[in-house]
């Protein structure tokens, strides 16, 4: 069942819930729906139990989960997160432990491989057959993409051009790179054209602020600040939001990676092989503040409380490159 099909049917929910494709967005929006269906938020903290892939060894606490007795509530939920990251063997041990799901309780794997993919096997076919598959891939799927950048715009409360919206429907780019493009640019803008959705969308793309957010994360302090002030020299106004940008984006991708999450384009699936080190490294208490200190120096500017004087906005970048690359030394 593709996503938007999930959503507009609103089909029962059983004991057996597979979220695959490939767009993350549409997973972590597929989650949070089932939860809501499945639990009153005062019933979750005893009746929802979360398992990351890097704490799943011979499935055991899963199914050990999977039996207990839901505590004042109709059902028991386990979520396993990202299984795509899990081994084989691991893998079908789930499917295996998927199939003795106790009548009344419910298990939620999150698996972003496409549903025919031959390696690794989907768990969505490892499963029963009356286990609810939702297929997140919008490949192909100019409507559902252009549903989801609606629905952004509408969340966020701010409008597009039609033009702009239609390019992103026939893109290939990954959902989460459009929302995070379109939620940079409701921070400045009430209405989003083409031209500033491209810009927005290549900013990243410039090897200069690409090679000042990389300095900065490895914790290169003095190359990233040159490269800062490169920028500033030759662009004075633009240059706060477009580094904190890059550097934002950069620590978001490794924050990712240390969670297992695969955020990276395809376009820089690459990067992994060197992001995956510096993430086991910096680790996910520091990616993660190394990020939210980067989004809320934006918000500063966005808000004023950074005045809007060049040199203000340069020490701000000057303050967070600093404490970014401490962070992630």
């Amino acid at each position: 069942m593709k996503y938007y099909d999930f959503i507009d049917r609103e089909p029962p929910i059983d004991r057996v819930v597979v979220i695959e494709g490939t767009e993350r967005a549409l997973a972590d929006a597929a989650l949070e729906r089932l939860v809501d269906r499945l639990l009153e938020p005062q019933l979750r903290d005893l009746n929802l139990t979360r398992f990351q892939p890097d704490a799943i060894g011979d499935v055991m606490e899963v199914r050990e989960a999977l039996q207990a007795m839901p505590f004042l509530a109709e059902r028991r939920v386990v979520i396993v997160a990202d299984a795509q990251t899990l081994r084989a063997p691991v893998r079908e041990a789930l499917g295996a432990v998927a199939h003795d799901v106790p009548a009344g309780n419910t298990l939620i794997v999150t698996d972003l491989v496409k549903p025919l993919a031959r390696s690794p096997v989907p768990i969505g076919r490892l499963v029963s057959r009356d286990a609810l598959r939702i297929d997140t891939t919008v490949e192909k799927a100019p409507q559902a993409r252009a549903r989801f950048v609606e629905e952004t715009l509408q969340r966020l409360g701010v409008t597009a051009d039609k033009r702009a919206v239609d390019e992103i429907a026939r893109s290939d780019s990954e959902l989460t790179a459009v929302r995070n493009d379109l939620e940079k640019l409701a921070l400045t803008h009430k209405h989003i054209t083409l031209k500033e959705l491209t810009a927005e969308a290549l900013s990243v793309e410039d090897p200069k602020l690409y090679e000042y957010a990389t300095a900065a994360v490895e914790g290169q302090v003095r190359r990233a600040l040159a490269l800062a002030h490169e920028w500033f020299a030759n662009d004075p106004r633009g240059a706060g939001m477009k580094l904190l940008a890059a550097l934002a984006t950069e620590c978001r991708y490794v924050w990712g990676q240390t969670r297992g999450l695969d955020e990276l384009p395809e376009r820089i699936a690459w990067r992994a092989r060197t992001l995956g080190p510096l993430a086991r490294r910096i680790g996910e208490r520091r990616a993660r503040g190394a990020y939210e200190k980067a989004v809320r120096a934006m918000e500063s500017i966005v808000t004023g409380r950074t005045a809007s004087d060049p040199d203000d906005v340069r020490g701000l970048v000057d303050r967070i490159t600093v404490e970014v690359a401490a962070l992630t030394r």
